[in-house]
């Protein structure tokens, strides 16, 4: 199941230049790029704008869940902020494992 099929009914919420990698659940589904990730947090590039402060959750499709609160944004995109723990330690190293076998 691709993320970015039917769930944006607004097309110029679609990231531009590559294809939507992850789901970012905030008041609706939105698909996103994932551009950097890290233990402490990520970059997504998304034309969306969330509230600062605001608790969403980020759908990776093999890395699973992780719930973040979105902390910064500019023109091309939302910072997310993970709790630091084992948990978002594992999403992130999953995310990069993920991303390691796509490049092949």
């Amino acid at each position: 199941m691709g993320f970015g099929n039917g769930l944006a009914k607004d097309r110029a919420l679609l990231p531009e230049g590559r294809r939507p990698l992850c789901l970012l659940l905030a008041d609706r589904p939105l698909p996103v790029a994932l551009r950097e990730v890290s233990g402490a947090g990520a970059w997504i590039e998304t034309h969306a704008r969330l509230d600062m402060g605001m608790a969403v959750t980020l759908r990776h499709p093999q890395a699973g869940t992780i719930s973040a609160e979105v902390i910064g944004q500019d023109r091309q995109g939302l910072q997310l902020r993970f709790d630091r723990n084992e948990g978002s330690v594992a999403f992130a190293l999953a995310v990069i494992v993920a991303d390691m076998r796509r490049s092949d």
